[in-house]
Parts: structure tokens; sequence; C-alpha cells
């Protein structure tokens, strides 16, 4: 195997960023900056006779090589990734070095990579590809009428705890001067009352007994598992914070609290947010919030809805995650539990007082005050399953 030295402090793929910026002089003026994605500069249309001739049956013998016992999927998938990958490394001629580095990026995802943190999925994601296999998964099916998908994303957690009807899915902590009873107080303007039905979207009936998987990021941008691995006195939320699963009554309505999202940067502390910062990206996602809707007799729904009034972030989205279809408005919640324009469904939790339940043990000073637990912000939004 091929080999190339590289300082230990620095990943190979880090490190290539000073070859990318070499300089080339062509005589008709001061250096410019490289034009080829190895860093050697060529003419825009260099000769055919001139570019390096390679094997043309390699690739061939390397496809030839799988047996007849071979996986019968792979067996017909294998053959066009092979092809790709031996065509994109001729198209650019790739050099060691550049191999190296790409080898290293996918060995380092890996070792970041655990239940808590899928740093695999993300250097995917800020490439696309879990939201081109989520359009190709889209098209391949019948149109139905269903709402759209959207990517899982790297920071699903399964097992979150059923919550009863109306709960929130901000947990309180206990009563201390904590970083955790600090994000508490930081969330409390943005908590949003979410309310809706699940239905059919064959028939449009409603659908009981549906369960919905909720989570998101907190207000600094940081899913609950992100703080974990940190001394339990100096996180700032608790285990499974800003997650919950719900099911829909009898006429397919669900009524829940989280709070109304925040854009974020992708963690930058791994090789995805590396990658961005060479390719000069942002590494910004509009404020979502996701989801996993499922129903006996019906296909589960992956996605997300994003606020639209965060223009900027929606325009950009690092994971190109983003569709029309799950844009919505966040709008302030009137006194008395209902959202001031005539939405006629109420406190579906049958409080009445427009307050929540509130998860957890204790409680932060003064968080139970008059007013302070109770939505600033409403929204209602009606999820379309497609049958099986």
């Amino acid at each position: 195997m091929p080999s190339t030295v590289v300082e230990p402090s620095l990943p190979a793929f880090e490190a290539l960023q000073s070859e990318l910026e070499v300089t080339t002089d062509n005589g008709d003026g001061p250096p410019k900056p490289a034009t080829t994605t190895n860093g050697h500069a060529c003419k825009a249309k260099q000769r055919e006779d001139q570019k390096p001739k390679y094997d043309p049956r390699f690739t061939e013998r390397v496809i030839a090589a799988t047996g007849p016992g071979a996986h019968p999927r792979l067996a017909q998938i294998m053959p066009s990734l092979v092809r790709h990958i031996h065509d994109f490394a001729r198209e650019v001629d790739l050099t060691v070095d550049e191999w190296t580095a790409g080898v290293e990026l996918i060995n380092e995802a890996g070792r970041m990579s655990d239940s808590r943190r899928n740093e695999t999925g993300l250097l995917c994601d800020v490439l696309g590809l879990e939201s081109l296999v989520d359009e190709i998964a889209s098209e391949q099916r019948p149109r139905s009428g269903a709402t759209p998908s959207a990517i899982l994303g790297p920071f699903y957690r399964a097992g979150a705890p059923f919550l009863p009807p109306g709960s929130s899915i901000l947990r309180a902590p206990p009563r201390s001067p904590t970083p955790a009873a600090a994000f508490y107080r930081a969330s409390l303007p943005l908590l949003a009352r979410l309310t809706g039905r699940v239905v059919s979207a064959r028939t449009g009936l409603p659908v009981p007994g549906a369960t919905l998987d909720v989570w998101q990021s907190g207000p600094d941008g940081r899913y609950e598992q992100q703080d974990r691995g940190r001394d339990d006195d100096a996180a700032a939320q608790p285990p499974m914070n800003l997650r919950g699963r719900f099911r829909t009554d009898a006429g397919g309505r669900y009524a829940l609290v989280c709070l109304r999202p925040t854009a974020y940067p992708v963690p930058s502390d791994g090789p995805a947010g590396r990658l961005l910062r060479l390719l000069d990206r942002h590494p910004w996602r509009p404020g979502h919030v996701h989801f996993v809707v499922a129903a006996p007799g019906h296909r589960a729904l992956t996605t997300q809805v994003f606020d639209a009034d965060d223009d900027r972030r929606c325009a950009g989205d690092a994971v190109f995650a983003v569709k029309d279809e799950l844009l919505v408005r966040f709008r302030p919640l009137a006194e008395g539990g209902g959202d001031g324009e005539g939405d006629g469904d109420g406190d579906r939790d049958g409080r009445g007082d427009g307050g929540i339940r509130v998860n957890g043990q204790g409680s932060v000073d003064g968080a139970r005050e008059e007013g302070e637990q109770k939505p600033k912000w409403y929204l209602e939004f009606n999820f379309s399953l497609a049958e099986l």
C-alpha cells in the first residue's frame, strides 16, 4: 500500500490545504492560483495525447473478481460503485496524498461516531448524499399526496419517552444554579404549542394511535447527547431533553409543546466541519424540528418542519434538506391558548389555560411563576401518511 508522510498533529486532508493554495507562473504576469483539484497547473484544453494513459481493462478486472456466491444486491450495485470511483480517480488524476487524505477523513469520522453521534452520517449530509437518497426514495414511491419526507440527520436517538398529550419535551432541571437551569430559562421564551392531525393521504380520514417521535436542538444549537460525556453538573441538558413520543387520539389529533427552533451550525470539531471550511462553505442549518410519524398500515414518515421566517438560513441549508412544503410559520400565541386567528382547535390537551405539563423531577427558582410556563408561539401542522 502506498504511503505518505504527514505530520501526526495535522490530518492528511487538512494538510492538503497548503497544496491547494499552490500558485503557478505561466509567464504572463504574477502567479495565479492552481486550477486543478490536485493543485497542479494544467491547460483548460489539454491535448488528448498529453493525458496519462491508464489500463482500460483494470476496472473490469476488479469487477470480475466478484464471485458467484456474492449477495445479489451487492452484485448488482458494486460494479457501478467501482466504475464511478475508478472513473473519478482517473478524471481528477487522484494523487497518493489525496487518496490518503480521503481514507483518513473516513477513518476519523468512524472514530468519532457512536450511539450518540453519527459523524459519518453528518459527512454524508454535508455532501448532500442523504438528501439525494431521500429524494430517490420519494421518487420511487407512487404519488400519494403524503407529507414530504426529509433526512433523519445524525442526532436521532431511539427510545425517547412516551409523554401524555399536551406535554412539553423541554425537561425541567433540579432546583439549582447549574448550566441546565440557565439552559432551561433561555428556552422559555421559545416555547411553542404544536397541534394538528395525522391523516391518511388516500382517504383524508384521521389515523388514531399514530406515534410521533419528536426531537430538536436547544436554543444554543446543541442536541442533548452533545452534552453527554461531560460531568452531570456541567451538562446544559438532561438526558433525552427536547425528545419525546406522542400518540394521536381517536380523532387523529396530537398536541405537544416544543421550542420554536433556531438556526445552528453543524458540529465543526470533526472531519465534516473541517471539510466545510476547506470548501469555503457555511455550516448553518435553518431552525427545524424533527419527526418520525408511524402508524399500522401506513408507511413511516421521516421529516422535518422548518421555520419559514429563518429566510437567510433556509436559502442555504448546509445539508440541503429544506423543501418548500415543509416551511411553516410560528405565530404568537394569543391569551387563553388559541393562536388568535380562529384556528378552532383550542387547547387540545384539555387544560384550558394554554399551559403545559412540565417533564422532570424538580423546578427552577421562579420558573413556575405566573405565565412563565405558557407557550409564546403556536403552530398547527397536519401530517399525511401514505398507506402500505
